[in-house]
């Protein structure tokens, strides 16, 4: 439902949800490397790729080749991608006002902070405290 809901809000202005999710881990940080994206995103690399492929046929995103490893390429986001993602930002506001519109801000912020947390976890370049992984192992 939160897909749909996402591509019904993007679809305005030209972007998918997963598109959105993939141009929202660009505006993190700076230029990262197709592979670490596709690390961060829950889509596989040649999606990845053909998403990269498509932004940056639209303007929004830009691919480099690496500076040291001429097999990799990096990307980020353009000038105009970074003002079309405050765009969609804006426009996902009242989705992500539904979805904790019955939570205190505290707990809302409670789990932003999981989530978060959760995600950093599936990270394969993430270290996983062996404390974790024993609590699950005794349930």
């Amino acid at each position: 439902m939160l897909h749909r809901q996402s591509d019904a809000a993007f679809a305005p202005y030209g972007v998918t949800a997963d598109q959105f999710v993939l141009m929202a881990r660009l505006s993190e940080g700076g230029a990262m490397t197709q592979k670490e994206l596709a690390n961060r995103m829950p889509s596989d690399p040649s999606t990845v790729r053909a998403m990269l492929v498509l932004l940056e046929g639209r303007g929004l995103v830009r691919r480099e080749r690496h500076p040291t490893d001429g097999r990799a390429r990096m990307a980020a986001l353009t000038k105009v991608g970074r003002r079309k993602f405050g765009q969609l930002w804006k426009a996902g506001d009242s989705i992500r006002g539904r979805a904790v519109a019955e939570m205190s801000s505290d707990d809302a912020c409670k789990l932003v902070q999981l989530l978060k947390q959760f995600t950093e976890s599936l990270d394969p370049n993430s270290v996983v405290p062996e404390t974790v992984t024993e609590g699950w192992r005794q349930k």
